[in-house]
């Protein structure tokens, strides 16, 4: 067996330290029996008998047994996956009659986890009557699945991805499963990946890691399916939430789970009262808090305590309140004003307690004493300043309070004072717990953010930017964009410039112009940031003139006695949420949002590429609204967003040291200037004709074809350009179109149409989606004399293919892609009419794998799959003269590949039984049937009892099922 093949490297080492870790291996057989067959879900044994001993007196023997039917029977939804999720926490109940109420029952043990019965198992068979699927190991806790794990060769091209793409299918064809299961894993040896069921979008896939072990498959493997773990997942780390009255689900990333341990931490312990949490923006800081905040409420060991949440925002309090809902936070109090929030208080209410920041001014002092009260501020570099962070500590002197900030500490005196509230003097930089903007980044939890200055003539006088703005000392760390608006109404001169009617204009000629010829190709949408709410409208009507009305929306905040030209603006509750819901979804209108406060906070929409800025920020309050732009975006084609890309009007990128006072070791290359992107862009195009151009040069068409796929013959060299040229299509589709792109179409043509050869020969890749948009449109709309182009020919396999194979004058190495590439078609499109020809297909895959390999040489692999194509078309015409059934012709054809004397009788009999079993592939009953009259008819043949029988009925029950996935 090759090194690095999926079973033997990957899925059995995987099950091995699984089995080390504490989960007892169970083989598929036992476990389908156990299950009631391929169609049932749950080791019914091992279900009953633990929900009895986890629910003494509540749950009995039948009783269990309609708790299995109804966990069976959750909706195949994501709405059924929060269901069992729910069963799963202990927060779904049953009747007990002698009782005469309904009590909650317990399907895990989470104080004492070595109660719980931990099974693993692979090649999980299920069926749900019209699809079957095969996952490579599923993990179940008291014999719920919960886990399913998806392994890759480590010499798989691509291994992740297809994965992924398996995961989507196992969605798609079997969601009965899917709806039980609650996180997914995948592994190519080299790297381990998780997520949520039901969140299949490549941004919420993982890259597991935990800082205190090592990073070897082994290590990476015990530490993320240790039982302890997996309990805590599925118990602590999962969240259901409805944002615009759509359900989705979120799993913890690594560096949240490292931030609620260290914080539990220090929350028990007595002597450390402060702590201070930096989770860039977009890192789920909000999901991180309300998992403390439940752990801190369950845990015995906080003996019923008082957690405080505190809040700047009306609109992130109603969010906040409702994802504790949806994440089963019960008995929580919204602080409705000061009043309420002093009764809460001073009444000792336990549990959470939800509040904004501003309603503890004046509030009492020692209004509640105890020391196991726990106050989680969020955005804490803004919300305890002054007097307000006074009366807060003033009131709950006793309490540990743990600051959370999406920014990094600014280095002015309002920072300091971060750091002396909640600082950690025992740990490093002062931060309990740090995930930096170049963290998320290297994770691909957030994308990087690059920028560019508008035009001399669009931006403000610089002199006035600075007077007004950047050099006083009232916008120096501003933190709040409240605090920002009053800086700006004193800027009457500078508010001016940036409300002037003609810039207005000339602006909004310039932003469609720049839309539909650099973010509109690319899918993407846009806001344009105006300088209040006035400006908002200004440049809504002039927007309008160069682009269609729908194209873009204003949302703003309603006030007072505004005229009539602003509240014409309005947008209500519903339709304000119709509009945030389909600026997320990147087919549907509007495009562009022009906003000047509202969503620059709290809002997430991935597909948000491009932020146009003509509003002066700084510090805190420029990071928070350019992170708009750096959430992971994939679209439906599996194409990346590259970054988030910001458009400077004001000039205040002009100069970052000024604009960020923030340390340069925090933001060092996390927000860049598009001219670097166009150095990077001329590096790699030179080191593409160095490096790769040159295996083609002075070779045209057919022959470049055959050179490229040549020297690209092994896995390993294309993976390596495939890196390299997602890199370079990156960095064109941000910089197109530009003059200074000129000088280098020709090589980047041909460095695409290389790219697009190699993954033309790659199975299963569809070569519509392989290029990213505006590369796509230079491919076909560049002519490039004597371009390399696509070498494969697809053949149609009948009688004549073989003559024309023999007649075509494309070189042997060209026609061995060919007739793999024709293999490929010819069995996807006709594996349900001839199952047979899916052992064929396996043939050709061994072929090419040796011949990427080098152990085949050009010509025998030629030779090879001349052979199989010889072989497939006598196949056929057998086929059609014996007039069997699919199924039928698919036994005789491998039995008799086999060497199994009598197969044609053996297979006519079997024909017999698809007959009186019509419905095998659905039925459980009936396939058990038809696998006993295999093994009748196979020992009739003069075949033994053994495990080569076995293995036999197994393989051609797998090539006849497997023709139906």
């Amino acid at each position: 067996m090759p090194l690095g093949s999926e079973r033997a490297a990957v899925q059995n080492p995987f099950i091995r330290y699984a089995t080390e870790a504490g989960w007892q291996y169970i083989i598929p057989q036992d476990l389908e029996l156990r299950r009631g067959g391929v169609g049932g879900l749950i080791d019914r044994q091992v279900f009953i008998s633990q929900l009895q001993k986890l629910n003494p007196g509540v749950v009995d023997h039948l009783r269990a047994e309609e708790v299995l039917k109804r966990l069976e029977r959750v909706p195949p939804d994501i709405e059924g996956n929060l269901q069992a999720w729910e069963y799963l926490k202990g927060l779904r109940t049953v009747y007990v009659e002698t009782e005469k109420r309904e009590r909650n029952i317990r399907l895990l043990d989470l104080d004492n986890w070595r109660a719980n019965i931990f099974q693993v198992s692979d090649e999980f068979t299920y069926t749900n009557g019209t699809y079957t699927i095969r996952a490579d190991i599923v993990f179940l806790v008291n014999g719920i699945p919960v886990l399913v794990v998806e392994t890759k060769s480590t010499s798989e091209i691509e291994g992740i991805a297809k994965a992924l793409d398996q995961m989507r299918r196992y969605h798609r064809e079997a969601p009965e499963l899917m709806a039980l299961e609650q996180v997914y894993a995948m592994t190519h040896l080299v790297r381990f990946y998780y997520g949520a069921t039901w969140s299949l979008s490549r941004k919420n896939l993982f890259n597991w890691r935990d800082e205190s072990i090592g990073q070897d498959y082994e290590t990476l493997v015990k530490s993320f399916i240790h039982p302890q773990r997996i309990l805590r997942v599925l118990t602590d780390f999962i969240m259901f939430t409805r944002r615009d009255d759509e359900l989705s689900k979120v799993i913890l990333r690594p560096h949240q789970m490292r931030a609620i341990g260290r914080v539990l931490n220090r929350a028990l312990d007595p002597t450390k009262k402060r702590g201070l949490v930096w989770h860039t923006q977009g890192s789920g800081k909000t999901y991180t808090m309300i998992t403390i905040a439940k752990k801190l409420i369950e845990d015995p060991r906080f003996n019923n305590p008082t957690v405080l949440m505190l809040v700047d925002r009306n609109e992130l309090e109603q969010q906040l309140f409702n994802n504790l809902a949806a994440c089963g936070l019960g008995m929580v109090e919204v602080a409705r004003s000061k009043r309420h929030l002093q009764e809460l208080l001073a009444s000792d209410r336990r549990g959470l307690i939800v509040s904004m920041i501003h309603k503890f001014d004046d509030i009492p002092a020692e209004l509640n004493c105890r020391d196991n009260i726990f106050v989680l501020v969020d955005e804490a570099h803004r919300t305890t300043g002054g007097n307000l962070g006074n009366y807060l500590m003033g009131a709950l002197p006793n309490a540990t309070y743990i600051g959370f900030t999406g920014t990094p500490i600014d280095r002015t005196a309002h920072g300091k004072g971060t750091f002396k509230v909640f600082g950690c003097d025992d740990q490093p930089q002062g931060y309990l717990d740090k995930y930096s903007i170049a963290e998320s980044i290297a994770d691909g939890t957030t994308v990087p953010l690059h920028y560019s200055l508008a035009p001399n003539n669009l931006r403000v006088a610089r002199e006035t930017l600075e007077e007004e703005f950047l050099n006083l000392a009232a916008a120096e760390g501003v933190s709040d964009i409240e605090e920002l608006n009053k800086v700006l109404e004193k800027a009457v001169t500078l508010r001016n410039m940036l409300k002037n009617r003609e810039r207005v204009e000339a602006i909004a000629a310039y932003v469609a112009r720049h839309y539909r010829e650099y973010i509109e190709p690319m899918g993407y949408k846009a806001f344009l940031v105006a300088v209040d709410r006035e400006a908002c409208t200004l440049y809504k009507e002039a927007l309008d003139k160069y682009l269609p009305p729908d194209y873009s929306e204003v949302v703003i905040s309603r006030a007072h006695n505004d005229p009539p030209k602003l509240a014409r603006y309005y947008l209500s509750e519903d339709e304000e949420k119709r509009v945030r819901r389909a600026f997320r979804k990147p087919g549907e209108l509007p495009k562009i949002l022009i906003v000047t406060e509202k969503l620059l906070t709290g809002y997430d929409a991935p597909v948000l590429y491009c932020m146009y800025l003509d509003k002066p920020m700084r510090d805190h309050v420029l990071l928070q609204a350019i992170a708009r732009v750096n959430r992971p975006y994939e679209d439906e084609n599996g194409q990346q967003k590259p970054a988030g890309f910001v458009l400077d009007f004001v000039g205040i990128f002009e100069n970052l040291e000024k604009a960020l006072a923030f340390d340069s070791k925090d933001i060092e290359e996390t927000i860049q200037d598009l001219d670097i992107l166009k150095n990077r862009f001329q590096e790699m195009i030179a080191e593409g004709r160095r490096k790769y151009l040159a295996i083609i040069e002075n070779y045209k068409q057919d022959k470049a074809a055959e050179k490229a796929l040549e020297h690209f013959r092994e896995p390993q060299a294309r993976q390596e350009y495939y890196a390299f040229f997602k890199e370079l299509a990156n960095l064109f589709e941000i910089i197109s179109p530009d003059p200074f792109l000129r000088e280098y179409l020709d090589d980047y043509d041909q460095l695409a149409r290389l790219y697009r050869l190699l993954r033309s020969v790659e199975p299963g890749v569809n070569l519509d989606h392989e290029l990213m948009r505006k590369t796509a449109r230079l491919v076909q709309e560049h002519t490039l004399p004597g371009a390399i182009q696509d070498a494969v020919t697809v053949y149609q396999i009948n009688e004549e293919a073989l003559e024309r194979i023999a007649e075509t004058r494309a070189s042997y190495t060209v026609e061995v892609f060919n007739l793999l590439k024709s293999l490929e078609n010819a069995v996807a499109a006709k594996r349900q009419e001839a199952p047979y020809l899916l052992s064929i297909g396996e043939m050709a895959e061994n072929i090419a794998q040796a011949y990427q390999e080098r152990q085949l040489s050009t010509q025998e692999a030629l030779q090879r799959l001349q052979s199989l194509i010889q072989e497939y078309l006598v196949s056929e015409r057998e086929r059609a003269e014996k007039d069997m059934a699919p199924e039928t012709y698919a036994v005789y054809w491998y039995l008799k590949r086999q060497g199994i004397k009598g197969a044609e009788e053996v297979a006519l009999n079997m024909a017999r039984a698809f007959i009186n079993y019509p419905y095998w592939q659905s039925s459980e009953s009936q396939e058990r049937q038809i696998v006993w009259e295999f093994y009748k008819n196979l020992k009739r043949a003069g075949l033994k009892a053994g495990n080569k029988l076995g293995e036999l009925v197994d393989q051609i029950m797998n090539l006849i099922k497997g023709a139906r996935r």
